[in-house]
């Protein structure tokens, strides 16, 4: 019996690229990169950027902690190590979303410039924007949105951001994008932030 043959179809050994994907949807993959203490509003201002970019008619897909430590990350806790373990994975499905042609917007506390200059060189800095979600400490504990600073103020959160572990704002030369949640509404930041992410993903043929 003549043995079957292994090879494929040429047009199978092309796989689809990146560009015919952008070309379909009509947009440039990009991934979004918001960071900041917890209760600075990263996530408010995530949400309303993918609300907004998805009314325009753009695929866009979100990534934060609820979605991600609860799956692909569940077995991580929050030591400087295992932090940036799951800021690397994170970074690793972005960048698969982004060879599909989606704009990817995440939402991480992400503390260390370490961490950030980690993930912007797994996505690649051309599909990179950093944006700073900046508040004080005392101004995102008095906001304290899901009770993690009364909870580590008690000692029932190890290792809490800001309190026991260290955040490193941007240094001069990160290009982040800073936006300002003490001296702003989320519905004024979403402006300057859409006008720095539309320029990157308008699709030109």
């Amino acid at each position: 019996m003549a043995e079957a043959s292994t090879n494929l179809h040429p047009i199978f050994d092309r796989v689809l690229g990146r560009s015919a994907k952008e070309a379909r949807l009509r947009q440039r993959a990009q991934v979004i990169w918001l960071y900041g203490l917890s209760g600075s509003g990263k996530s408010t201002l995530a949400v309303a950027l993918e609300r907004q970019l998805h009314a325009e008619g753009h695929a866009t897909h979100l990534l934060d902690g609820d979605n991600v430590r609860t799956g692909l990350n569940q077995g991580l806790g929050f030591s400087d190590a295992d932090r940036t373990e799951n800021i690397r994975r994170v970074a690793e499905v972005a960048k698969l979303f982004v060879e599909a042609g989606v704009v990817v917007i995440c939402a991480f506390i992400t503390p260390l410039r370490a961490q950030r200059e980690l993930a912007r060189s797994i996505v690649g800095r051309a599909d990179f924007l950093e944006v700073h979600v900046s508040a004080s400490l005392a101004t995102c504990a008095r906001r304290d949105p899901k009770g993690l600073y009364a909870r580590a103020g008690a000692g029932g959160v190890a290792q809490f951001t800001g309190r026991d572990s260290a955040f490193e704002p941007p240094g001069a030369d990160a290009g982040a994008l800073v936006l300002d949640t003490e001296s702003g509404t989320a519905d004024a930041l979403l402006e300057p932030l859409l006008a720095a992410v539309r320029p990157r993903i308008r699709f030109t043929p």
